[in-house]
């Protein structure tokens, strides 16, 4: 279940309407439209407080490791790397169609190859042209 898919589900439990929702925890009716149809996730730590605190639960119980590794890619490299590691999910998941992994197997092979991904971004920095490092405005 993804990340907008559960905060729906947990919305619903608790009779609330997105407005209410909305209200609770401060945010735009468009925000939560947004978070519940997968086509954004909150940028930061703060606003998923907020969502548990309204919701009743904790960050961990509302994202799973996918939604994570989304969110960190989008915080660390922007919409191209939100868009990457959705399409490496995506892809990934295609590998398990139809598959005989359990759950557990399938988290170790998640995690390995999120490791990968992290490793490769990291390496590729090196190769990456100084002026289009974040940290480059230097006046010299």
């Amino acid at each position: 279940m993804l990340f907008g898919d559960r905060i729906k589900e947990l919305r619903n439990l608790a009779e609330m309407s997105q407005q209410e929702l909305a209200n609770r925890t401060g945010l735009s009716l468009r925000s939560i439209q947004n978070y519940e149809s997968n086509q954004r996730y909150p940028k930061d730590v703060a606003i998923l407080n907020k969502l548990c605190a309204a919701l009743g639960t904790t960050i961990e119980e509302l994202m799973k490791e996918e939604d994570q590794f989304i969110l960190e890619a989008a915080s660390k490299f922007g919409s191209r790397g939100k868009n990457d590691a959705e399409k490496l999910i995506e892809e990934v998941g295609g590998l398990f169609a139809g598959g005989e992994l359990n759950e557990e197997d399938k988290d170790k092979v998640f995690r390995a190859i999120t490791e990968m991904y992290w490793k490769a971004k990291d390496n590729n920095k090196k190769y990456t042209p100084q002026k289009y490092k974040k940290n480059s405005g230097s006046n010299e």
